[in-house]
């Protein structure tokens, strides 16, 4: 993945890239929003639980197809509560290990269940060898 980020515009609010790119012969995977809700069907308490977990979903997604955290080109992310922002990127930043992907980040108003606090979806690519 190439990132792209051109001094013509103002810089990334955060740990992110303007742009992605995946080249050559690249498998796609368009990850459904994740939220903090485990395995078994636990929505965890609180933020910072449920962001993990939703990283952790996102993680398990990845695995079972062949990919890691790396191979994320794209993230989008949406949060209820816009005083979880700094925490959202704290947590996203740890879960990509330096990895800067496209990124945007809505705050809206609810998510499909009240109790969700956070939906993270996600693209990567990976070599079609893998």
């Amino acid at each position: 993945m190439k990132v792209y980020d051109t001094p013509e515009i103002a810089p990334p609010f955060s740990n992110y890239s303007h742009a992605a790119e995946a080249g050559g012969d690249q498998r796609w995977l368009h990850i459904s929003g994740q939220v903090g809700v485990t395995s078994n069907g636990e929505l965890l308490e609180g933020f910072k639980a449920q962001a993990a977990q939703a990283w952790r979903n996102i993680e398990a997604v990845l695995d079972s197809a062949g990919m890691s955290l790396e191979d994320i080109v794209k993230v989008t992310m949406l949060l209820t509560r816009r005083s979880d922002l700094a925490a959202s990127r704290t947590i996203r930043d740890a879960a990509l290990r330096g990895g800067r992907p496209a990124s945007t980040l809505f705050v809206v108003a609810g998510l499909a269940d009240e109790r969700w606090l956070i939906e993270i979806e996600a693209v990567a690519a990976a070599s079609s060898e893998r």
